[in-house]
């Protein structure tokens, strides 16, 4: 596993909430951080740089008012989709830095411009990839994490089974590894850690809510939806992706008859006015599993994570000055290079806090569970 450990430490659950176009927006981006999980957020969203950077700058607000006001809470970073193709990279990359983005996604075209522009600027560079060989050019590239998009994945997917193509690629690839496609529950999400990835992309299940920018016809088509009503096409944009059979019946298509694009990102030779995304949807096989159409909150514990720690007890007597001095030695050997190496081979963080800090955290974690478990109704046995 090779995930970042300062991103580890803001996640709730190792997921991002896929960047997806003309759907994720301020709402469904700044929640899912909330949530505790890495919230993508695509620069085509928007036509000008000057509503981009409204939107980052609304997002960062907000999130740093939830800090404020919770000083414990699990905040996910953002991640921004860019393409070396932007006139005005630069200047994105620009507002990247000032807005606190640490994470750039390459979704289609050759990265390398991408992240070599992106690494200038710190930056960690995630990119796309729905086989072993673009996995590799990925790699060469210098790319600090690999999107492996399995079968069953909605708006860019490919053809090969995660239970494949996320244990090959780990066994080149040592960065960071996402599995996409598909993936709708939390069990999912398990798998993928089993399979060797490290984080989990859902896009299918945070189109259907609240917050998402999808029209209300989209979202219940994928209430309705089953896997069988998708169609693994290249023929509406010219990339292969699952798009819904009721969705294309709706604007007037024949799912058995469709017009041929005249190559990739291109969508021309549909009738007017039919525009993939827009009025024309696309989803995963993880539509099995979508039932409602919730807020983000309302898909797990609004405000809760569990997560592990550990410290070291004194007994109740210990001298005050012996309590001290053993907080100053293990406070500094966790700070050397050496143990957090080894802390974070075994995905821990180091804290190294003051007896007091220590405490004081130990408290609250006592009054979260006791909240928790009051209010499911929980009770001790014997």
């Amino acid at each position: 596993m090779a995930l970042d450990a300062e991103i580890r430490s803001t996640l709730t659950l190792p997921a991002v909430c896929a960047p997806m176009f003309l759907v994720s927006n301020p709402a469904l981006v700044r929640e899912a951080c909330k949530a505790g999980l890495i919230g993508g957020l695509p620069r085509q969203n928007v036509r000008t740089i000057e509503k981009f950077e409204g939107w980052l700058a609304e997002i960062r607000a907000d999130l740093d008012a939830h800090a404020a006001a919770d000083p414990d809470a699990r905040i996910g970073p953002l991640a921004v989709n860019l393409s070396a193709q932007l006139p005005d990279l630069e200047a994105n990359l620009d507002l990247l830095d000032r807005y606190r983005v640490p994470i750039v996604i390459s979704a289609t075209g050759n990265p390398t411009e991408l992240i070599r522009r992106a690494h200038d600027h710190g930056k960690l560079v995630y990119c796309d990839v729905t086989s072993v060989r673009f996995a590799e050019k990925a790699a060469t590239a210098g790319a600090d994490g690999l999107t492996c998009i399995g079968a069953g994945g909605g708006g860019h997917s490919g053809t090969v089974s995660h239970l494949a193509l996320v244990p090959r690629i780990r066994e080149i690839f040592d960065g960071t590894l996402i599995m996409a496609g598909a993936v709708g529950s939390g069990a999912a999400v398990r798998a993928a850690e089993v399979l060797g990835a490290d984080l989990t992309y859902l896009g299918t299940r945070f189109i259907a809510t609240q917050e998402a920018g999808a029209a209300p016809e989209y979202k219940q088509m994928l209430v309705d939806g089953t896997a069988t009503g998708l169609r693994y096409t290249g023929a509406i944009s010219g990339v292969p992706a699952n798009w819904l059979v009721a969705s294309m019946r709706s604007v007037g298509l024949d799912p058995d008859d469709l017009p041929v694009p005249r190559g990739a990102m291109r969508h021309d030779r549909l009738p007017d006015p039919v525009k993939p995304c827009k009025n024309l949807w696309s989803g995963g096989q993880g539509v099995e599993l979508i039932n409602d159409v919730p807020t983000v909150a309302e898909q797990g514990f609004p405000g809760y994570g569990a997560t592990s720690w550990g410290g070291v007890l004194a007994p109740r007597n210990t001298p005050a000055a012996a309590v001290e001095r053993l907080s100053r030695e293990m406070a500094a050997i966790l700070r050397t290079d050496d143990m957090r190496q080894r802390l974070a081979a075994l995905g821990a963080e180091p804290v190294g806090s003051t007896p007091a800090e220590f405490l004081a955290h130990m408290q609250r974690e006592q009054e979260r569970y006791i909240a928790l478990t009051s209010r499911l109704g929980i009770r001790g046995e014997g």
